[in-house]
C-alpha cells in the first residue's frame, strides 16, 4: 500500500528551498501531493495577492519532478482537501504557521490520523535584499538544470 505524503504552500516563485521541502516530504513516503494555496487565501493571510496567480503557481508545481500530483486547496473549507486525500503524513514547512496550530485537533475531529512532520529549513536565512533564484517550467528548467550531489539545482 502506497504511503501518501501531503504538503502545502503558496509557491509564488518556486525556488531551491521549495525543492528541498518537496524532497524532504517525498522522502517520507511513496507519493507526494502538493496543495497550492488559493489566491484569496494568500490575500487573507498576507494582505496582498501573490505575484503569480493560482493557476500559474499550480502549473509550475505540477511540473516539478518530485511532485506526483498538485492541487488547489478549497475555498470554503481549508481542511477538506486533507479529508478528501487522506494522507498518511502531512509535512509542514519549517516556517509554516497558517492553519497549523490546531491541525492535530482538526484531523482528530474529522477522524483522520495522519502524522504531522515539520521539515527542516533549506539553509540559514539569506542576507537582506537577497532574492532566491526561482524556476519557471515554461522553459523546462527542471529537466535542463545542472544539479549538485543532493539533486538540487546549481
Amino acid at each position: 500500500m502506497k504511503k501518501i505524503v501531503m504538503c502545502f504552500g503558496s509557491f509564488d516563485g518556486l525556488h531551491a528551498g521549495h525543492e528541498d521541502y518537496f524532497r524532504q516530504a517525498k522522502d517520507q513516503g511513496d507519493e507526494l501531493i502538493v496543495v497550492v494555496a488559493r489566491d484569496t487565501t494568500i490575500m487573507e493571510l498576507r494582505g496582498n495577492l501573490p505575484a503569480r496567480n493560482e493557476l500559474d503557481r499550480l502549473g509550475v508545481v505540477s511540473g516539478h519532478p518530485l511532485v506526483d500530483e498538485a492541487r488547489l486547496g478549497y475555498l470554503d473549507d481549508r481542511y477538506k482537501i486533507i479529508e478528501e486525500i487522506r494522507p498518511d503524513i502531512i509535512c509542514l514547512g519549517f516556517d509554516q504557521e497558517a492553519f497549523t496550530e490546531n491541525l492535530d485537533n482538526e484531523l482528530a475531529r474529522r477522524g483522520l490520523s495522519a502524522s504531522i512532520l515539520r521539515c527542516e529549513p533549506y539553509e540559514p536565512a539569506p542576507p537582506k535584499g537577497f532574492a532566491m533564484p526561482t524556476f519557471d517550467n515554461d522553459e523546462n528548467d527542471f529537466a535542463e538544470a545542472e544539479y549538485d550531489e543532493r539533486g538540487l539545482p546549481l
